[in-house]
C-alpha cells in the first residue's frame, strides 16, 4: 500500500467531518499565536524590504502577502510546532488562508475548517516523509497542507485536494539546512515558498491539471532516499493538532528544555554570575544535530543554539525576540557564559525517543543541577488561555480584547485576519 491510499482516506475523513469543539479551540489558539508572532516580526527592516519588493513586483497579490506573512511568522522562532512532524504544519497554511480571507469574505468557521485540514495533512506527511539529513523542513512538506487547505477554502473536494498534493510533490524543492549553520536568514523564506507552492498546486488541481499517482512515493525515493525511516500515516480520527506545542520562548523548541532549566536555576545564581566556572547541558540527540551552533553571530544562529539559549536565560532571565538583537548577541555576560557551556548527548533520552535536558552549573565551589522533561506549551503542560493571551499582547502590541474576540468569534461570523500590516 502506498502512502497515497491512507492519505486519500484521511482527506475523505477531513472533508466530511466537523472537528470536535476542543480541536476547533486548539486550532484557534494556534492561529492566534501565529498572528502574534507575525505582528511582532513586522518591525524587522529586512521584512519591510521584502514586503516592499513583493508589492513592487506584484501589487496587491494574495500570493505575495502569503509569502510575507509566512516569513514573518517564523522570523523570531516563537511559533508553533509539532514534535511528531518535526516542524510547523500551520504557518504556511494560515499564511495562505489569511491572505485569501483578506480578499474574499469567509466565515470564521470556514477558515478554521480549512486551516485544520491543512494542518492535519501537513502534519501527517511531515511525520511520514521524514526529511533527509542536510534538508530543512520548512521548504518541504508544509506545502502539502497549504494545497489541501486552499482546495477546501475555495470549495473543492477531497479528490481535488489529493490531486493538489500530488502536483506539489512533483515539484517539491530540496530545501537546505545550510543557511541556519551559516547564519543566513534565507531560511526564513522557506515557508513563503511552501505557501506559494501550495496555493499554485491547489489552483492547478481546481483547474483540472493532473499529476500522476505515486508522486509522493517517487518523492520519497528520490529526494528523501537517505532520510530516517518513515512512520505510518496517522489514521482518520486522530487529530495531530491536539499535540501541537506553543512556545513560551523565542527559540527553536530543542532549545527550550535547557533554557527552562536555566530559568529554574537563575534565582539560586542571583548576583553570582561572575563566579560561574562551568555549565554542562545534556539533552537528546536531535537537539544537538540541529542546535549545535556555538558563539553565534547572527539571530538565526542564536535561535538554533543550545549554548546561547542557556547563557542568555542565565544572564537576562528571558529568551524573547529582542534576545537576538545585535546588542544581545554582543552582550559580554552572555558571550562569557556561552563559552563556558558544554553540550553533551543524554543517550537515555535519545534511545527512549524523549525530549528533555539536564543542566549543571558550578559556581564559586557550589554545584546546582536541574532537569526538565517538559515545558509550558507541551501537550502534557499546555499554555493556559491567560498565558496565550498574555503572549499575544506582548508580541502583537494589540489589546487583549482583540485576542479574546478571535478565540470566541462565532463560526458564522466573518473571519478577520489579525496580521494585515
Amino acid at each position: 500500500m502506498t502512502i497515497e491510499t491512507p492519505l486519500a482516506e484521511a482527506l475523505e475523513w477531513l472533508f466530511r467531518t466537523r472537528a470536535p469543539a476542543a480541536v476547533e479551540t486548539k486550532a484557534r489558539e494556534v492561529m492566534l499565536d501565529t498572528f502574534g508572532c507575525a505582528l511582532a516580526a513586522y518591525r524587522h527592516p529586512e521584512l519591510g524590504a521584502l514586503r516592499n519588493a513583493l508589492q513592487a513586483a506584484d501589487p496587491g497579490s494574495v500570493s505575495s502577502f502569503a509569502a510575507y506573512f509566512a516569513a514573518a511568522a517564523c522570523w523570531d522562532e516563537a511559533c508553533e510546532g509539532s514534535a511528531r512532524a518535526h516542524g510547523r504544519p500551520g504557518i504556511a497554511v494560515l499564511a495562505a488562508c489569511g491572505a485569501l480571507s483578506g480578499r474574499q469574505s469567509y466565515s470564521h468557521g470556514d477558515v478554521v475548517s480549512a486551516y485544520l485540514i491543512g494542518y492535519e495533512v501537513g502534519g501527517r506527511l511531515g511525520e511520514s516523509l521524514r526529511i533527509a539529513p542536510g534538508m530543512h523542513v520548512d521548504g518541504a512538506w508544509p506545502a502539502f497542507g497549504v494545497a489541501a487547505a486552499v482546495v477546501k477554502l475555495l470549495g473543492g473536494s477531497a479528490a481535488q485536494a489529493l490531486a493538489a498534493v500530488r502536483i506539489a510533490a512533483c515539484q517539491m524543492p530540496y530545501a537546505l539546512f545550510l543557511p541556519v549553520a551559516a547564519g543566513a536568514n534565507a531560511r526564513n523564506t522557506y515557508l513563503s515558498h511552501s505557501a506559494q507552492l501550495g496555493m499554485l498546486a491547489a489552483n492547478a488541481a481546481l483547474g483540472g491539471i493532473a499529476a500522476p499517482e505515486g508522486a509522493l512515493e517517487e518523492l520519497r525515493s528520490r529526494a528523501l532516499g537517505g532520510a530516517p525511516r518513515s512512520a505510518p500515516l496517522a489514521p482518520p480520527g486522530e487529530w495531530l493538532i491536539a499535540e501541537t506545542y506553543l512556545k513560551p520562548y523565542a527559540a527553536v523548541r530543542h532549545v527550550h528544555y535547557g533554557a527552562a532549566a536555566a530559568m529554574a536555576l537563575r534565582p539560586k545564581l542571583a548576583g553570582r554570575l561572575a563566579g560561574i566556572s562551568r555549565i554542562a547541558l545534556s539533552t537528546y540527540g536531535e537537539a544537538l544535530v540541529y542546535c549545535g551552533n556555538r558563539a553565534p553571530r547572527s539571530a538565526i544562529q542564536a535561535q538554533f543554539s543550545l549554548s546561547y539559549g542557556v547563557a542568555c536565560m542565565l544572564a537576562t532571565g528571558e529568551l524573547a525576540p529582542d534576545s537576538y538583537s545585535s546588542q544581545s548577541l554582543g552582550n559580554p555576560d552572555i558571550r562569557r557564559l556561552e563559552a563556558k557551556t558544554q553540550i553533551a548527548e543524554d543517550v537515555s533520552l535519545t534511545r527512549a525517543g524523549k525530549r528533555g535536558a539536564t543542566l549543571v552549573v558550578e559556581c564559586d565551589g557550589d554545584k546546582f543541577e536541574h532537569a526538565v522533561d517538559r515545558v509550558t506549551g507541551d501537550p502534557s503542560m499546555p499554555m493556559t488561555r491567560a498565558g496565550l493571551l498574555a503572549k499575544f499582547v506582548r508580541y502583537s502590541g494589540l489589546a487583549s480584547g482583540r485576542g479574546e474576540e478571535f478565540l470566541d468569534a462565532p463560526g458564522d461570523g466573518r473571519f478577520v485576519p489579525l496580521s494585515l500590516p
